[in-house]
């Protein structure tokens, strides 16, 4: 995955982002851990599943749907949870079963 180090993407207190494969880290970051990296290359794994801009549609409507039901909306998102449930375990790619993340919902 390559890594793009910078002052303006991501925005927010946000400290990364997957835009197309590609990481985009705030500069002041140094440390992109192995977990970090994990998080990212499943939401690749979602991306390439649903097609690039397929999932960034889909994300935005859960996360406006999720918005509506009280919560954290970010962290109630199924690519999300998928992610987060999943970022500790490095072999998990290997075992992915396809469409996993609707198995968040």
């Amino acid at each position: 995955m390559k890594i793009v180090y910078n002052s303006v993407i991501p925005f927010g207190g946000f400290l990364a982002i997957n835009l197309f494969g590609v990481l985009f880290v705030r500069g002041t970051v140094r440390d992109v851990t192995p977990r970090l990296l994990n998080h990212e290359r499943i939401h690749t794994a979602q991306m390439k599943e649903l097609g690039y801009i397929p999932f960034y549609i889909l994300y935005f409507l859960e996360w406006l749907f999720r918005l509506m039901q009280g919560g954290n909306a970010y962290r109630n998102i199924s690519f999300e949870r998928e992610a987060y449930g999943n970022d500790i375990n490095p072999g998990y790619l290997s075992t992915r079963r396809k469409w996993a993340m609707w198995r968040h919902a």
